[in-house]
C-alpha cells in the first residue's frame, strides 16, 4: 500500500533563481545534502514534513523523469496563511497573479486558491483548505 508522497523532483533551469523564489518569497527551507550514489551535492526545498529535489536541467540526476523539462511542473501548496498575506508578498516581489482567488476542489475537500508561476513558469497553485 503507498502510504505518502517522500519528494518530488522540480528540473529548474537557474538554481539561483528557483532558489530566490522557493526560500525567499515562499519561505521553504533550502538544504544540501550529499548523494553516495553518484559523489554530488544536491540541493532540496524543505517544508513541513516535505521534500522537493531540485535538478538543473543542464546537468540532471539519473535516473530522471524521460522528459525532465523546466516548466513542467503543475503543484499545489496549502498554507494557513489568509490569500491575501499571499497576494501582498507576491505583489511585493513583483510575482504576477494569473488566478484567483477562485474556489476548487482540493484532496480532501474544498480549497480557495491563488496561482502563480515560479522563475521556470511552473503553474504554483497556494491554497486554503475551507472549512465548514
Amino acid at each position: 500500500m503507498i502510504l505518502s508522497i517522500d519528494h518530488i523532483v522540480i528540473t529548474v533551469s537557474d538554481m539561483k533563481k528557483t532558489i530566490h523564489f522557493y526560500s525567499d518569497i515562499l519561505g521553504m527551507e533550502i538544504n544540501q545534502f550529499y548523494s553516495k550514489s553518484d559523489n554530488t551535492y544536491r540541493k532540496s526545498l524543505k517544508f513541513g514534513k516535505q521534500k522537493i529535489n531540485l535538478h538543473e536541467a543542464s546537468n540532471p540526476y539519473k535516473p530522471n523523469a524521460e522528459v525532465a523539462l523546466p516548466g513542467t511542473l503543475d503543484i499545489c501548496f496549502l498554507t494557513d496563511e489568509p490569500l491575501s498575506h499571499w497576494i501582498k508578498i507576491f505583489n511585493k516581489n513583483n510575482v504576477t497573479i494569473e488566478s484567483g482567488p477562485i474556489l476548487k476542489t482540493g484532496a480532501i475537500g474544498p480549497i480557495e486558491s491563488i496561482y502563480v508561476r515560479d522563475p521556470d513558469k511552473n503553474l504554483i497553485e497556494i491554497s486554503n483548505q475551507i472549512i465548514n
